[in-house]
């Protein structure tokens, strides 16, 4: 009721544009210790352009809160009681899926970042960081960058691709390509330079690294990628590339052999 439309429909900063003045992103923290909530609070709050509107001690506070207040980013703990963090996200992504989530884990075991990832999650941040560390990983979702190291994202695209691939198998030898029967799927039809800028973001480029090699300019990067995530219907560009891979858009991607 307090606002028309959710910041997360239409992006927190277009929504301040909208409004004529600078508008906060919204973000939700869940986590059962209240000493990590209020730590990571005072940390996301050192940034003005940050509004921590509501916590959460469990998943399932987390999709009541979430269905109440329309975080446009939520910092989700992993273990918690009830629900734990990677069903809350699935849950939250399948009611809003253009809101972002970030795990919050103590470690980095790739199972767990790989099912955080297929949730929906737009990447990590570990526990006892560098303070700055979690502020530059909430800052960079929100501008359209990935908190997730290259290496890491390309192996998980490859993990999904892989499994998408053997799912497809395994339904139908005869079926029609999975590329031309999932394209229509599409809630509206990528252009041909989104499709191209798209396939760089799935490469694991930056926007700046995207730039170059299409030779665009840094901010027709990301005009491109404010249309190309609400066509996909995804909240972020590391949802983007998964749903590229796992619609038959794009082929998996290679690891880098370096």
């Amino acid at each position: 009721m307090r606002r028309n439309v959710a910041a997360a429909d239409i992006g927190w900063e277009k929504m301040a544009e909208a409004q004529g003045e600078t508008a906060k992103a919204r973000l939700l923290v869940v986590d059962d210790q209240p000493f990590m909530r209020v730590a990571i609070k005072a940390i996301l709050e050192r940034d003005s352009a940050l509004e921590v509107v509501g916590e959460a001690t469990d998943g399932q506070e987390a999709i009541k809160r979430c269905q109440l207040l329309r975080p446009d980013l939520i910092l989700m703990d992993v273990s918690m009681p009830n629900m734990n963090g990677l069903e809350a996200t699935r849950k939250i992504k399948a009611q809003f899926p253009l809101t972002c989530v970030l795990i919050l884990t103590a470690h980095a075991d790739h199972k767990v970042l790989m099912e955080a990832v297929k949730a929906g999650a737009a990447g990590y941040i570990l526990k006892g960081e560098n303070p700055y560390n979690t502020l530059e990983a909430v800052k960079a979702v929100l501008s359209g960058e990935t908190p997730l190291d290259q290496g890491l994202a390309m192996r998980l695209l490859r993990h999904i691709g892989e499994e998408t691939a053997a799912r497809e198998a395994a339904r139908s030898q005869s079926a029609p390509a999975a590329s031309g029967r999932l394209l229509a799927a599409v809630p509206d039809s990528l252009t041909p330079r989104e499709t191209e800028v798209l396939a760089c973001l799935a490469s694991g480029k930056s926007n700046r690294q995207i730039a170059t090699e299409l030779h665009l300019s840094l901010s027709t990067v990301k005009r491109h990628l404010e249309k190309i995530l609400p066509k996909l219907q995804v909240s972020d560009r590391t949802q983007a590339a998964v749903k590229a891979v796992e619609m038959g858009l794009l082929p998996p991607p290679e690891e880098s052999s370096g």
